[in-house]
């Protein structure tokens, strides 16, 4: 079909900010290089039989028996603790489906520890390799997997988990990620995270043309906020990632792709 003169003659009145691209616009993948982890420890207490990680939020202890315990406030409902003397895994559901599976190697001299993670989340596994020391001792007589651990350095993490898409317009904001979407406006309303679980939703706002603040809920309780700010040059988004249930701040860098 011939298109009428007329439209383009519209189109070139538009004025160029209307129709110019956001510096968010575009695929944006993780630089393995400037990951800066949080600064507070995972903390375990192992004892009797029972398994207690006091850093979650919340805190919660189980039976380390490898069996499904249920547990209340996360975006997971049930968790599986199985201990050997050089390994720890952990297991985490939601009504039944794997979310994530992490397991811990400790190194013969107990110091640290070498974590594989599997999480199911998206359309495809994310995993996740990285190391931790130990911070604190064990407790005399626990598994010397006790004490507090902190990650150290993030060896590996997939494609899967290190891309996503980004858009923003000027009353709203996208995100694409390996199967998780959303399609939020600017106006202090929370939207659903398409493929999500755990059934999360979002809240964005602009603070700038080049930084943007989202927020997460669960259960409607704001869990966590994500501060993207994308350079002067365009080229790379940082983004500080503060999770409010545990206290952990994070901090790495995005590098737009061609």
């Amino acid at each position: 079909m011939k298109t009428s003169g007329f439209v383009y003659a519209a189109i070139a009145l538009i004025p160029a900010a209307a129709v110019a691209a956001s510096p968010f616009d575009g695929t944006w993948k993780v630089n393995m290089n400037h990951i800066q982890l949080s600064k507070k420890p995972d903390v375990y207490v192992i004892d009797g039989g029972n398994f207690t990680c006091s850093s979650c939020g919340p805190a919660y202890t189980i039976n380390a028996d490898g069996t499904d315990q249920k547990v209340s406030g996360h975006d997971f409902d049930t968790v599986a603790v199985t201990l050997t003397a050089t390994t720890l895994t952990v297991v985490t559901k939601l009504k039944g489906k794997t979310l994530s599976n992490v397991k811990s190697v400790l190194a013969a001299d107990g110091s640290t520890v070498e974590d594989v993670g599997t999480y199911s989340g998206g359309a495809q596994p994310v995993i996740v390799k990285a190391t931790a020391k130990r911070v604190s001792p064990a407790a005399p007589g626990a598994s010397p997997f006790s004490g507090s651990w902190l990650d150290t350095k993030i060896e590996s993490l997939s494609d899967s988990g290190g891309v996503e898409t980004l858009g923003m317009t000027d009353d709203g904001f996208t995100m694409s990620s390996n199967g998780q979407s959303y399609d939020a406006k600017f106006d202090g309303k929370q939207y659903p995270v398409v493929g999500d679980p755990a059934n999360g939703t979002v809240m964005l706002k602009k603070i700038s043309a080049s930084q943007v603040v989202e927020s997460d809920y669960s259960h409607g309780k704001l869990v966590e906020t994500v501060q993207m700010t994308v350079s002067a040059d365009g080229k790379t988004l940082h983004v500080v990632d503060s999770q409010l249930r545990t206290g952990r701040v994070t901090r790495h860098i995005e590098d737009k792709q061609p």
